[in-house]
């Protein structure tokens, strides 16, 4: 029996829509797939336009993923085996004679924010409150979204659009993995490591060029074109929207098998093996279609090992390079006045010259 759309709403907002259930998109699936097994791959930008799943796709992963252990009653959620990336205070209570003790841990679900277009900066990154200080000595910081997202993602919907000052921030953690707040000569720091993920329309502007280059992946999702897909979307999606548990269940099988195979995925990825000629391979395409700096390289590599461990397969291979590149490379190429072609297109014309040289050069 259905159910009345006031208890329907409140439902899907606790229940996600199952990732397993997203019709087509498979580029975009298969970066938030690489990402979340190798989380250095650098996070993912998504292009394209409304209503194609973004910000449904992001928030399905999150609840896909295995649940973390985390510190009890630490703001940061740090992972108690490792220990070198925690908070002061989690350090601390480690180092002390009761440090078994006090690191009490327990699961937590992968945490999923969301940065406002319009949050202020103590918002994001937290406040100091001067008045404690001043008065009680006492460093009293209110943590912000930053240290709600570590060890998570931080998920920001027309990225495009976020403020000058937020981009500046967001590069500083990103870089460092670190959020450091500082007012009037008091200074508090914590671990904020995420997989950043932004989507937007290009259409209503452009990224800037150090926040784009900080993004691993990127890719674009379209309005499907097929009719049968365009079914399958809208028929899925009511039935969600009509009883998501019912549906989720429904999807319950095949949501455990893709979290086992993230699983396994992680378990090997520091054992799968890069032979030399495919990172030369990888080298000689991002030359060839003229990134700036090695992070090309550096990405593209990692999205690869990646993809081989997704595909339990121990040696990564250039079909394994072949399968990211588009990914890891095209918001990376330099403008060419003389080239209008599509970022896309170009690189994988690159390709081609590289595997394929008969046929591109036909």
């Amino acid at each position: 029996m259905p159910r009345r759309p006031a208890e329907a709403a409140a439902l899907q907002r606790r229940t996600p829509f199952p990732f397993s259930a997203i019709v087509g998109q498979e580029e975009m699936k298969s970066a938030l797939l690489t990402a979340a097994v190798d989380p250095s791959v650098g996070g993912v930008l998504v292009f394209g336009d409304r209503g194609t799943g973004k910000s449904t796709a992001v928030r399905a992963l999150a609840s896909l993923l295995p649940s973390i252990r985390a510190v009890v009653n630490c703001p940061y959620g740090c992972d108690p085996l490792a220990l070198s990336h925690a908070c002061d205070d989690c350090r601390a209570r480690a180092a002390s004679r009761k440090g078994k003790q006090a690191l009490r841990s327990h699961l937590i679900p992968v945490p999923v924010v969301d940065l406002p277009l319009g949050a202020t900066e103590d918002r994001v990154a937290g406040a100091l409150d001067l008045e404690r200080a001043l008065a009680g000595g006492v460093k009293a910081f209110e943590p912000g979204l930053l240290a709600r997202a570590n060890r998570g993602f931080l998920y920001i919907d027309e990225v495009n659009l976020l403020e000058d000052h937020l981009v500046d921030l967001l590069l500083d953690v990103a870089a460092s993995g670190e959020n450091v707040v500082e007012r009037e000569g008091l200074s508090v720091r914590h671990p904020a490591r995420f997989v950043l993920v932004g989507s937007g329309n290009p259409e209503e502007g452009e990224l800037r060029p150090q926040l784009l280059d900080r993004f691993g992946l990127s890719v674009e999702v379209t309005t499907p074109r097929d009719l049968a897909a365009r079914v399958q979307v809208v028929r899925r999606r009511d039935e969600f929207e009509r009883d998501p548990e019912a549906f989720a269940a429904s999807w319950q099988r095949e949501e455990q098998r893709l979290r086992h195979r993230i699983l396994a995925a992680r378990s090997m990825l520091h054992t799968v093996h890069v032979p030399d000629s495919v990172v030369e391979t990888a080298a000689r395409l991002c030359m060839r279609v003229g990134t700036d700096g090695l992070r090309g390289e550096l990405t593209l590599l990692r999205a690869a090992r990646a993809s081989a461990s997704l595909a339990a397969e121990a040696v990564v291979g250039v079909d394994h390079l072949r399968q990211v590149a588009t990914a890891a490379l095209r918001h990376r190429l330099r403008r060419n006045p003389l080239d209008e072609a599509d970022a896309a297109v170009r690189v994988e014309r690159a390709l081609q010259e590289i595997f394929e040289p008969s046929r591109a050069a036909a």
